[in-house]
């Protein structure tokens, strides 16, 4: 199963989600046509997401910035 995800959420709630659960955010990225793109580090972790925001998930297809940059986010605890 792939470990990547689009879902009708903001990137916020997406993280909020992942650091209540311990699962770690290979990228994530905000969809143009609106929503979340993440893509976790394990495939346990997208296992867990996909169960807790299986209302969210969107099957279609999704609009991707070709110029979004920031795939990575920040890891506060790396300083």
């Amino acid at each position: 199963m792939s470990r990547a995800i689009n879902l009708s959420a903001a990137p916020a709630a997406v993280t909020t989600l992942c650091e209540k659960h311990a699962i770690r955010i290979s990228s994530i990225e905000p969809l143009e046509s609106g929503g979340t793109r993440v893509v976790l580090l394990t495939a346990d972790g997208a296992d867990t997401v996909r169960r807790r925001m299986k209302a969210q998930i969107v099957d279609g297809p999704v609009v991707r910035s070709g110029l979004y940059m920031a795939r990575r986010p920040i890891e506060s605890s790396r300083h």
